[in-house]
């Protein structure tokens, strides 16, 4: 049943396959909660393994984690082993390297404010347009002027240094407001008590360590743990798609290979598209269709088709489809939606089956030759190799001790930037001014001294003036007296 050109993924009237030569041009999963669709990413994550193929995906529940441990004898796995006729099943696990934006549970991933720039920094804050401009602003400044922002500190310094010279800016750049200021400072400190802050700095991520193959020649499965992450979905969301845009913008361009460089999974990927701002959408569909040539499949996992715009959901070639609920009209069109996007097969209603799928089945289609789909199939999915489930705490650190990136990332570098070099020339600056400025007597006392000797000199003067003035009439009077 195992082929190393493919992936198998389960068996309908017959073995469905995915092509890993068509495994870059995208694909989606999508299902009900509680259907399987972890399960699906849990054994494609095994096939691009087994292939060679590095995977990056986000492990949202903890599940995912069970990648990395031998799967357990359990009696229903077998029986579905032996129902779809998968006689090479086996128990086994993969090399997965763990990761945490928190640093908690894997090695921790930081990027540069730089790197993240101001387009998705302002997703990420929920900035309006014209907080937006201003953050732009800031930006030009820093590149301008050299100034190097690394981590949220940076960022916060310079904001302070554009609004002290919001006039000066105001003439060359654009208008700033101290308002627009006020507000990004107040989401970056909402920022900074997600924890966000530990996100941003060096050491930065290197692409090329979730690209890693083991000594056997199977690809490392690169595992985010996204439980704590997920509390905060702005984050989330655009964390994953910076990841990409980094993918894209730093891989070259490698044609079609016949196997991908790196399969890319975006779990819960409703939350990049809620809300965004028609200039993210564009980047979004731009990368999508683009980051093919570099060898990148992007794998987007959601409840349901509708989640995603067309112009993305058009990219994506290779579909899953588990089951969908259907109780209320709007739960209705969206099964219709998610029919429409299959290769009819005659001997069923597609719409109809959506809705009757049970747990472990699903309605596969995937690119065949030339790169067209095949004729969706109703497919009991095979069993998983590795654990269902999550591993321990105990084995996940074990897990840790022996990756590959062990110390690479484990401790921050704070090198001198942003904030360094804008303190330094506010130092400066105040030193400046206080030359300038006349220096008053220090002594206490001797400007009391000063003081009284002006008093005394004054007093003098009076009574000279007074003094005079009596000697001028007492001889007046006298003269008088002797007439």
């Amino acid at each position: 049943m195992l082929q190393d050109d493919s992936v198998y993924l389960g068996t309908s009237t017959r073995p469905e396959y995915l092509a890993l030569e068509y495994a870059n041009r995208h694909g989606l999963i999508t299902g009900a909660t509680g259907t399987g669709k972890t399960i699906s990413l849990q054994i494609l994550a095994e096939g691009f393994s087994r292939a060679g193929v590095p995977v990056f995906c986000a492990d949202v529940k903890g599940d995912l984690s069970g990648l990395s441990a031998m799967g357990e004898p359990k009696d229903f796995l077998s029986r579905r082993a032996d129902l779809i006729g998968f006689s090479d099943y086996r128990h086994d696990s993969f090399p997965t390297i763990f990761w945490d934006l928190f640093g908690r549970q894997g090695h921790p991933i930081r990027t540069t404010v730089s790197e993240m720039g101001p387009l998705l920094f302002s997703r990420m804050l929920d900035l309006n347009p014209t907080q937006e401009g201003v953050l732009n602003i800031a930006f030009k400044i820093a590149d301008d002027e050299g100034l190097l922002l690394l981590d949220l500190k940076d960022l916060r310094a310079l904001l302070v240094e554009v609004g002290n010279r919001s006039k000066e800016i105001s003439l060359t750049y654009g208008n700033v407001s101290r308002a627009s200021i006020g507000a990004i400072q107040r989401a970056l400190l909402v920022l900074e008590q997600q924890d966000a802050d530990l996100f941003f700095g060096e050491q930065a991520l290197d692409i090329k360590d979730l690209m890693r193959i083991d000594r056997d020649g199977r690809g490392y499965i690169s595992i985010l743990a996204a439980d704590e992450l997920m509390m905060s979905p702005q984050l989330y969301s655009t964390f994953l798609l910076w990841l990409l845009s980094e993918l894209f913008e730093e891989l070259p361009e490698v044609g079609n290979p016949d196997k991908p460089r790196l399969v890319f999974f975006f779990d819960e990927a409703h939350l990049l598209f809620n809300e965004a701002p028609r200039v993210l959408l564009r980047k979004v569909e731009q990368v999508v269709k683009l980051v093919r040539s570099k060898g990148v499949g992007v794998y987007f996992v959601t409840q349901n088709p509708a989640d995603v715009p067309d112009t993305v959901l058009a990219q994506l070639g290779n579909r899953i489809q588990h089951a969908l609920r259907a109780y209320t009209p709007r739960e209705q069109r969206a099964v219709r939606v998610a029919a429409e996007t299959f290769r009819p097969n005659p001997d069923f209603d597609t719409t109809e089956v959506i809705t009757r799928l049970g747990v472990g089945e699903a309605l596969v289609s995937t690119l065949e030759a030339k790169g067209v789909p095949s004729v969706v199939g109703k497919t009991m999915m095979r069993p998983p190799s590795s654990r269902m489930g999550p591993v321990s705490a105990a084995e996940r650190k074990r897990t840790m001790q022996d990756s590959p990136v062990l110390g690479i990332y484990d401790d921050i570098v704070d090198r001198q930037s942003a904030f360094e070099v804008l303190k330094q020339r506010a130092s400066d600056q105040r030193a400046t001014e206080q030359q300038k400025r006349p220096v008053p007597s220090n002594n206490r006392r001797s400007g009391r001294q000063s003081i009284t000797e002006t008093a005394v000199k004054q007093l003098a003067r009076t009574m000279a003036r007074q003094l005079g003035n009596n000697l001028v009439r007492g001889i007046l009077g006298s003269l008088r007296r002797g007439r």
